[in-house]
């Protein structure tokens, strides 16, 4: 009977333990640090959206005419455009398909497609092989990566003034005013966001 009693007893401490904790920490906690989202940060708490809602500055985007980025010669180019660095996320830029393509620097199929993109590239900006950044032909660990370097958007710079009608000077002081720095002043490289880059591209013109 006493032993009854303490297993009531322990189990009901137990039930009343985990109540507390869930609303505590399941829900108190997570209303306080949504709450504090929403007051300091609601841009980057709500998903750091683009203007009109097109699409996240956390997430790269593809600007070709087949809609995805997988960085092969099959995909056009939208020439008015910068463009993205190469992803192995799904079909291009897939949120739900995270990831890169695991092949190592060796891998054959790997070598043989970061030819056919500087090939490709190349060609479509009118510069040598070896002038095409490691970041056009290579794709980001994540594959959602939205940034390219400065020295890829400054390759595009020519080819995007020409297919807009406007001054190469002009289009390059744009490329230069969107440069984000290295992050605390020292992590990483200077980098630009392609989508907010043709986003205000698109404002220039329009």
């Amino acid at each position: 009977m006493s032993s009854t009693r303490t297993m009531a007893r322990t189990t009901a401490v137990a039930i009343r333990a985990m109540l507390v904790l869930t609303l505590v920490l399941g829900v108190g906690y997570t209303l306080v640090v949504t709450g504090i989202g929403q007051l300091l940060l609601p841009w980057q708490a709500n998903g750091s959206p683009l203007a009109d809602d097109k699409g996240s500055a956390l997430i790269g985007q593809s600007f070709t005419s087949t809609g995805l980025s997988t960085g092969t010669a099959d995909d056009e180019a939208l020439p008015e455009y910068f463009q993205s660095r190469p992803s192995a996320a799904g079909d291009g830029y897939d949120g739900t398909s995270s990831g890169g393509s695991n092949l190592g620097p060796e891998n054959p199929d790997l070598v043989a497609s970061i030819a056919e993109r500087r090939a490709a590239i190349a060609e479509r900006e009118g510069v040598s092989p070896e002038a095409v950044p490691a970041d056009a032909v290579t794709a980001s660990a994540s594959g959602l990566d939205p940034h390219i370097s400065v020295a890829y958007a400054l390759l595009q710079v020519p080819r995007v003034a020409d297919e807009r009608g406007l001054p190469e000077q002009q289009v390059r002081e744009l490329v230069e005013s969107r440069i984000q720095g290295r992050d605390l002043g020292f992590l990483g490289e200077e980098r630009i966001n392609v989508a907010e880059l043709n986003l205000a591209l698109d404002e220039q013109e329009g």
